[in-house]
């Protein structure tokens, strides 16, 4: 390959990454990774967000995906000094439309039947002293999205964070699009550099040689 074809295989390839990259970012909705940190942001509302599975893994952290079939307790550390005088509920549904890491407030209001799609809900409730809990146990593997909703204390207004999330199993997300970008550059380059032309000329070589 020459240096100029290589720059521009390479170049194509960070773009391709940084896309992805920051689509990943993007598309967990209400909660990302902050210095290391992961963080809920309810709009402009943050706190720290922990998931553990007491029984099977102990002390691990989680942030978004969760490795077990079992119960979890999802914490929230409060970062805002709004949300512990905030009413505050929880809701876990299947994502039963498929909308995976792009979810958003609208695809869940989308639901038909939300009722029948909601595994676990947590009714409104304050917290003052900077943390809330709620712990719920999974019986199936699968995608589901997460919903907070705070409550403004004087206000007629509220607040909301949609994640989504994958329970056992794993989840490629956009790691497939990624081989097979990255299998059709290698196919163009080897078309490009006559690979096809030699192939070619081999196996007459070896018909004739037969």
């Amino acid at each position: 390959m020459s240096l100029h074809k290589s720059r521009y295989t390479l170049k194509i390839l960070i773009l391709f990454v940084s896309f992805l990259s920051s689509q990943n970012a993007a598309a967990h909705g209400g909660v990302a990774f902050e210095d290391d940190l992961c963080v809920i942001n309810i709009d402009f509302l943050q706190a720290h967000f922990t998931v553990f599975q007491p029984e099977t893994r102990e002390s691990d952290e989680f942030c978004e995906d969760i490795p077990d079939v079992a119960r979890s307790v999802f914490v929230m550390e409060y970062l805002h000094s709004l949300l512990p005088e905030m009413a505050i509920d929880f809701r876990i549904i299947r994502d039963i439309n498929e909308v995976g890491r792009y979810a958003t407030l609208d695809d869940v209001l989308a639901i038909d039947d939300l009722e029948a799609a909601t595994v676990y809900y947590e009714p409104p409730r304050i917290e003052p002293g900077g943390f809330y809990t709620a712990s719920y146990e999974f019986d199936a593997e699968g995608t589901y999205i997460g919903v907070v909703t705070a409550d403004h204390p004087t206000e007629d207004r509220y607040y909301t964070a949609v994640f989504y999330f994958q329970v056992g199993g794993a989840d490629y997300g956009t790691l497939p699009l990624f081989l097979a970008l990255l299998l059709l550059l290698q196919t163009g380059y080897w078309l490009s550099n006559g690979g096809w032309e030699r192939r070619k000329q081999r196996l007459a070589a070896k018909n004739q040689a037969s």
